[in-house]
Formats: C-alpha cells, sequence, structure tokens
C-alpha cells in the first residue's frame, strides 16, 4: 500500500465514522475504497470491520447523554446483537458473496419505510397494545437478532435497520433510539472484528488507517447528531438508506 493509498482509506474512514454516528452505513465509503485500491473484497470487507470499531466506540460515547436509564433495554438486546454478529461473520467466511445481493436492498428499503412511517405507526401500535413493552418485546429481540447476522456479514446501513426496528417497537424519541443504534451496531462490529481476527485475513495497515479515520468521524458525527431535529434526521436517515440501496444495487 503506497502513502497516498493509506491517506484515501483514512480520510473514507472519517467520512464513515462520522456517518456511522448520525446514521450507519459508513462501509459504504470505507469498503468501495479499499475495493477500488485493488484489495479482495472479502479481506476489505473485514478489515473494514475491525477498522471501524474505535469510531463507533467514539459514536457512542459522543452519546452518553441520550443513552441515561437506557442500561436495562441495551443488556437485553446485547445478547442477540452479539451473536447475530458472530454468525454473520461466518457466513461472510463461508457463503457466496451474491447470497445477499438481493436480500440486502430489500431490507435496507423496509427500514427506510418504517423510519418514515414510525411516528404513526408507534401511534396506531400503542393504541391497540394494553402493556407496552419498555425494551420492544420478543419481535425486536428477533429483529435485533437479525440486524446483528446482517452487521456481521456486511453492516452497509445496519444503523439504518436498526433504527427503523427499535423507532417501530420502543416508545421513545429519535435521539434516544439513535443513541442505542450506536451501542449496539458498537457490539455488532466489536464482535464480528474478534472474530474476524481469529480466523480470517486481515490487512492491519488498512484496518489502522480506517481506525485512526473512524475515531475522529465518530466524534465529529456525534456532536453534529445530536443536534439535529428528529424530523431532520429522520430524512437524513431515509437519504443515507436510498443510497445504500442505489450503491448495492448498481455498484
Amino acid at each position: 500500500m503506497t502513502p497516498w493509498e493509506a491517506v484515501a482509506i483514512f480520510v473514507a474512514g472519517i467520512g464513515a465514522g462520522g456517518i456511522n454516528a448520525v446514521v450507519g452505513s459508513g462501509s459504504l465509503i470505507t469498503f468501495p475504497t479499499m475495493v477500488a485500491l485493488g484489495m479482495p473484497p472479502v479481506v476489505a470487507n473485514v478489515s473494514n470491520t475491525v477498522g471501524l470499531v474505535p469510531g463507533s466506540l467514539t459514536g457512542a460515547l459522543g452519546y452518553r447523554a441520550e443513552l441515561r436509564g437506557q442500561r436495562r433495554r441495551l443488556v437485553r438486546l446485547a445478547v442477540p446483537s452479539a451473536a447475530g454478529a458472530l454468525a454473520g461473520g461466518v457466513l461472510l467466511l463461508y457463503l457466496p458473496p451474491e447470497t445477499f445481493d438481493i436480500v440486502v436492498p430489500v431490507l435496507i428499503g423496509v427500514a427506510c419505510v418504517l423510519v418514515v412511517i414510525q411516528p404513526r405507526l408507534n401511534g396506531w401500535l400503542s393504541a391497540r397494545r394494553e402493556h407496552a413493552h419498555p425494551h420492544g418485546g420478543p419481535w425486536l429481540w428477533g429483529g435485533i437478532l437479525a440486524c446483528g447476522v446482517y452487521g456481521g456479514y456486511f453492516g452497509a446501513a445496519q444503523g439504518v435497520l436498526l433504527i427503523g426496528l427499535m423507532g417501530t417497537f420502543l416508545d421513545d424519541r429519535l435521539q434516544r433510539i439513535n443513541a442505542a443504534k450506536n451501542v449496539l451496531a458498537l457490539l455488532v462490529n466489536a464482535a464480528a472484528a474478534l472474530l474476524f481476527i481469529v480466523i480470517a485475513e486481515v490487512d492491519w495497515l488498512a484496518v489502522l488507517m480506517v481506525a485512526l479515520g473512524a475515531a475522529i468521524g465518530g466524534f465529529l458525527g456525534a456532536k453534529i447528531g445530536r443536534r439535529l431535529p428528529a424530523p431532520v434526521l429522520r430524512w437524513f436517515i431515509v437519504c443515507i438508506g436510498v443510497v445504500a440501496i442505489i450503491k448495492l444495487v448498481y455498484g
């Protein structure tokens, strides 16, 4: 890797860390950058996941205020996140890359729809359930497990999926849901990264460049994201989701 290629990955890491803190799908910046520089796709995907962990951490720390009172919820949802990430990581290493070519854009599209209709859907659900579950109930648990599998496999736009799910099943403000999303995404990335470090080929220079950039980007993204009004954040999430679908479908 040349010095200029390392700089390109570092800059991509800053962008990915910032977008991940606000919404998710930062991998759509770093992963194509590494592939364009000649790295094999699976190695690029693995190295990208490992490198984005510091950015996920700084993004989560930036939302400390919004995380207050969510400890029990996050402990409950941490188990399916980590378990799903490990399963998704195994799938990445043993399944052909074409497996999710159709499923992934559909999942992101559904998540975007959920984000848009979330306020009305929450009202409709609240009027029809006798007792609102503070942690989302079994449907959210299962959805978080599926998101963990997806995040361990590829991860781009997993934040959009997480926000769509939690916004539907939890009666809470969007910024607090976004804060919880950052913690769960951190768990997914960390669990998958540990697996990849043990059993997969990792490009450590690329990991270093992504990690340095993502740590900076995650800090800056959290600063910006916390100040966005809910309607603006909601439509920003949808725009990122649409870009992710276009990128995945058309390359």
